[in-house]
């Protein structure tokens, strides 16, 4: 009776929960539809059939759901994804469909995922239903915050016609300039050096899926999902942080001040002249660059894989070392970011990574203190880069300390925090010592 009574608040939790999901998607189905193009909805909907736009996060995402199930069902699931990839792949050939490099598969891995969703309404009763439901839901919504994520960016350029950029350059004086520094630094490495920071960029969901697969691994024995892992602050983040974007738009130095920004660039700057310390003002752009600077969220992302991955094996923790290493020197780099995102990304990521951990093991007075902690140094962050930038580009030995300092506070805390979070080993029990024989 306990049990149940304990189960009910948590379906009842679950199932508002996908009511809210499904009409956030519907929201944002209309607006896409309103500015002519299709939504996150229809463009799930087309890679059933036509070419998918990303085929290893489509086949990331059935390795998600691919936890739940038996070695004998993963071979069989992944063989069907591939067979279904294969005849998919011989008929675009026999018709003549042109396909780009990347396009061409994905499609099977799809198919799994309904497939194994009708499966577990049809076939499977009880828990093992519940299961494999987490199952495909896990694998869906990492799709869905993809599609989802490209449709907020669309929205961002629709309805934001001016940006903050000259707010965040001039901001970043404080910061040295590291986009521009960055950006040097690239061009120097020459194609190379470009093309492994580009797939280090684009891949992160990827690298996020072989994180998340190593904290999933037991699902299949224990089936139950872990109270916390990192599907579920990667998910958090790409849901909070175009909300930022639209209360702080910003393109970024490649658009605002280099040759991508076409005639909307304020000047053809980026990356081998800073800024100019003028007193910064809005300025207009175009309708199709996305505002999706403030706060840097392969940033975040990276920070959250960092995070995740430091109780794994050796070869995780490198990898997410490295992985963190290259995404900042690529949003930096590329010039898709300036220091002051970065800043702002990784206390954005230590909050929301705060609060989800202080959600699963219940909230107490030091989860509540470190998740305000970074809100308030957060919201400090931006409302210094909005109206303190000018001082801070005159006075960048005292700015530029204090900026890192805050950050340095955070992961401070959080590191503090989260380590007494940790379950302490308890000491074994030490036989006591014979009691000697007293001679007479």
């Amino acid at each position: 009776m306990k049990s149940t009574a304990w189960r009910r608040p948590r379906v009842i939790l679950w199932t508002a929960a996908g009511v809210v999901a499904l009409g956030f998607l519907i929201m944002l189905e209309i607006a896409a539809r309103h500015y002519g193009q299709p939504g996150p909805i229809t463009n799930q909907a087309k890679e059933v059939i036509f070419a998918p736009k990303s085929g290893p996060l489509l086949y990331a995402s059935m390795a998600l759901m691919m936890v739940v199930l038996t070695w004998r069902q993963r071979l069989i699931a992944a063989g069907v994804a591939i067979g279904i990839d294969v005849v998919f792949l011989l008929v675009r050939w026999a018709v003549g469909a042109e396909v780009s490099h990347g396009h061409f598969f994905g499609n099977g891995a799809l198919w799994v995922l309904l497939g194994c969703a009708v499966l577990a309404v049809t076939r499977r009763t009880g828990r093992e239903r519940v299961l494999l439901l987490k199952g495909v839901g896990l694998g869906l919504l990492l799709v869905a915050g993809r599609k989802t994520g490209d449709t907020w960016l669309l929205i961002t350029s629709k309805t934001r016609p001016t940006v903050l950029d000259p707010y965040v350059a001039t901001a970043d004086h404080a910061l040295g300039n590291p986009s521009w520094l960055a950006g040097r630094i690239v061009e120097a490495t020459g194609t190379v050096g470009a093309h492994v920071l580009d797939y280090v960029y684009i891949q992160l969901a990827v690298a996020a899926v072989a994180v998340a697969l190593y904290q999933l691994r037991n699902v299949a024995v224990e089936r139950r999902f872990p109270d916390h892992h990192l599907v579920r602050t990667f998910l958090v983040i790409g849901l909070l942080g175009p909300a930022i974007y639209m209360i702080f738009p910003v393109v970024g130095p490649i658009f605002a001040y280099g040759a991508d920004g076409g005639h909307w660039a304020t000047a053809d700057l980026w990356p081998d002249t800073p800024t100019p310390v003028i007193a910064p003002h809005s300025i207009p752009f175009d309708e199709i660059t996305p505002r999706n600077c403030m706060p840097s969220l392969h940033t975040a992302w990276a920070t959250a894989i960092f995070i995740h991955s430091r109780k794994g094996p050796r070869a995780l923790r490198y990898a997410g070392t490295f992985w963190l290493i290259a995404t900042l020197g690529a949003t930096l780099g590329f010039g898709y970011h300036y220091g002051a995102d970065i800043v702002a990304g990784v206390v954005f990521t230590l909050t929301i990574e705060a609060a989800l951990r202080s959600l699963a093991r219940g909230w107490d007075q030091s989860g509540t203190q470190l998740v305000a902690y970074g809100a308030t140094v957060f919201t400090a962050l931006l409302l210094s880069y909005r109206y303190l930038s000018l001082p801070m580009a005159h006075h960048p030995w005292v700015f530029g300390p204090l900026v890192i300092l805050a950050m340095a506070s955070v992961i401070y805390l959080y590191a503090r925090t989260t380590r007494l979070w940790e379950p302490k080993a308890a000491p074994v029990p030490q036989p006591e010592p014979a009691m000697a024989a007293v001679s007479g």
